[in-house]
């Protein structure tokens, strides 16, 4: 499939059970209003590639080495995600646009990240502009232990919820997931993740992801809000935490000062699962 004499080369990548197509628009030139319809087409599964999301590799309006275009699932605009950014900081090096440390433009502003050795990837994540630590929600007349946190600035919003997961059913989790995703108090909506503390180091998490809209296998700055909220509520101990998704293990690092965090990392494992060419007849340019 040619798009102005280039053909639409991808990789497959993911991190975490987080997966994305990645696409390098700095060479396909793909007029940016027309990403959101094609992350739609193929990020459908069974009848497309399947994706959790999209992300396009673009030219940087300043001095960073590129711009990450994110789309989830849906098509919508995301702001940034971690797992995302994990993967296409490796996608950047193996494909010699960046070099092993890097910075990149997303909607939240910007980021840097590392690819250390193997295929381990760190990323310093935007800085929780706001966290409402307290923040407890009524949905259905039960209440909830919650936080509210939004990462950088515009800010990604995400909702902190205690939950007894060890005997919550998955159809559970995605029917109050729902309901929190759209609660009145979150004029953005917000990706929800529910946690179950297991010592002072370890949480286990799961995300009920906005754009996506169901419950994934990761979310990186999920497990980074739900460790930073953690860590300040005492439940969790500072430093280097372990956060345990569906999909596998990240970690994360938090640096903080008199109780304000001032750095927050993400570090994981990436998988270059595919490399190809699209050749979707069905798909309209």
């Amino acid at each position: 499939m040619k798009i102005k004499g280039y053909v639409m080369n991808f990789f497959k990548m993911q991190g975490a059970g987080n997966d994305f197509i990645i696409i390098n628009n700095m060479e396909l030139r793909i007029p940016t209003d027309r990403l959101s319809s094609i992350a739609k087409k193929l990020c459908q599964r069974k009848v497309s590639i399947g994706a959790d999301g999209l992300m396009a590799v673009d030219f940087s309006d300043g001095k960073a080495d590129f711009k990450m275009r994110f789309y989830n699932r849906d098509g919508s605009i995301g702001e940034m995600c971690g797992n995302g950014a994990r993967c296409i900081s490796r996608y950047a090096y193996v494909n010699k646009i960046a070099g092993k440390k890097m910075t990149f433009e997303t909607g939240a502003g910007i980021v840097s990240s590392e690819v250390l050795d193997g295929r381990m990837v760190k990323v310093l994540l935007n800085n929780p502009e706001i966290i409402n630590i307290n923040n407890d929600i009524e949905i259905d007349n039960v209440k909830y232990e919650c936080s509210y946190v939004e990462l950088g600035n515009p800010g990604l919003p995400h909702a902190v919820v205690k939950y007894d997961l060890q005997h919550a059913e998955s159809s559970e989790i995605f029917d109050i997931g729902m309901e929190i995703r759209y609660y009145k108090g979150f004029p953005k909506g917000a990706n929800v993740n529910f946690f179950q503390v297991v010592n002072d180091s370890t949480a286990v998490v799961k995300t009920y992801e906005r754009g996506v809209e169901d419950i994934t296998l990761a979310c990186g700055t999920g497990s980074a809000s739900t460790a930073a909220v953690l860590i300040i509520k005492g439940y969790l101990k500072g430093g280097r935490v372990k956060i345990i998704n569906p999909g596998g293990e990240l970690f994360v690092e938090v640096e903080q000062r008199n109780n304000k965090i001032e750095k927050l990392y993400l570090i994981g494992d990436t998988n270059i699962v595919a490399a190809g060419e699209v050749v979707d007849e069905d798909l309209k340019y």
